[in-house]
């Protein structure tokens, strides 16, 4: 018992009685009304990273439920008509976005690349080449032939993109008909 006083109470106990707040105080306002460190943590977090959280995200935004020290989500997304009414992960679609994003990225590389290419009939030979006319190897010149290659790559990544979504919507029409098929 060598961490206690006369009257039976433990020096820590006194100590922390006695101790200032940490974050100071303000006159004639109790310690209970001022803001909680985590408050003000927040309100300086929000400052500070307000312009970067306030930019445009593409897609739709995902929302992060909380998950408690065992595992288990909690709050409304752990209910069962959360899970009974919540879109499952589409993996098509998925690649569909991903697929568009790519293509968006390569429109944006040939609009940098034409305004290099001197050629007058630079579009007559992009043309011809798409059409199978011309073979990608006889062009000359370097620039105009990575400019025909950014071409094809956005025709095939454009064919790739409506296949997955005609089989996206088969898909979806075989289901909606087998759901109909259950009800009936």
């Amino acid at each position: 018992m060598k961490h206690q006083t006369q009257r039976g109470v433990a020096l820590w106990a006194i100590l922390a009685a006695n101790k200032p707040n940490k974050y100071g105080s303000i006159p004639d306002l109790p310690d209970e009304e001022l803001a909680d460190p985590e408050e003000l943590e927040r309100q300086v977090f929000l400052q500070e990273w307000g312009p970067i959280l306030a930019l445009p995200v593409r897609g739709a935004p995902a929302f992060r439920p909380e998950i408690d020290e065992d595992g288990f989500v909690k709050g409304a997304f752990s209910t069962m008509d959360f899970d009974r009414i919540s879109p499952k992960f589409d993996k098509v679609r998925y690649k569909i976005d991903k697929l568009r994003e790519e293509r968006r990225n390569v429109r944006m590389m040939i609009d940098t690349i034409r305004f290099h290419v001197r050629d007058a009939d630079k579009y007559v030979v992009v043309r011809y080449a798409l059409r199978g006319v011309i073979d990608i190897e006889d062009i000359l010149d370097a620039e105009l032939k990575e400019l025909v290659r950014l071409y094809m790559r956005v025709e095939r990544l454009t064919k790739e993109i409506e296949q997955l979504r005609k089989a996206r919507q088969k898909r979806r029409q075989r289901e909606l008909a087998a759901m109909l098929a259950r009800w009936e």
